[in-house]
């Protein structure tokens, strides 16, 4: 309810009789619940806004990490197909190997090179 949208109400623009003690106290109480009932509303708005800005800035930090990852995945993607590379350009000098066991060829890791590779890292 607006500030002074009570102007018209005639418990404000009266003065209770003197013989309605009963009025009169039903007055206080009823100016004392609006007055806590506006405080209520105002707080109610501020948490709404500040739960607003909150949901706002960790969408903008989720986007930023969202772009840190897809950067991320673009350089494993470049650094994969380089050694993809390396690896078909390698495979041939190893002679006397073909047909050989994958554990011979790699060792007891799987996936792990018998030789290092030096990778370049690429500018995103």
């Amino acid at each position: 309810m607006a500030q002074g949208s009570d102007n018209n109400d005639s418990s404000y623009t009266k003065s209770p009789s003197p013989g309605n003690k009963q009025g009169s106290s039903d007055d206080v109480r009823k100016v004392m619940r609006r007055e806590k009932n506006r405080i209520a509303a105002q707080k109610s708005r501020m948490r709404q806004t500040q739960k607003a800005d909150n949901l706002h800035l960790e969408s903008e930090n989720l986007e930023k990490e969202n772009a840190a990852l897809r950067k991320e995945v673009k350089r494993l993607t470049e650094e994969a197909k380089y050694l993809s590379t390396v690896l078909s350009n390698h495979e041939p000098l190893c002679t006397g190997l073909s047909g050989a066991s994958p554990e011979l060829l790699y060792g007891a890791h799987h996936g792990a090179f018998h030789q290092h590779i030096s990778v370049p890292h690429y500018p995103l």
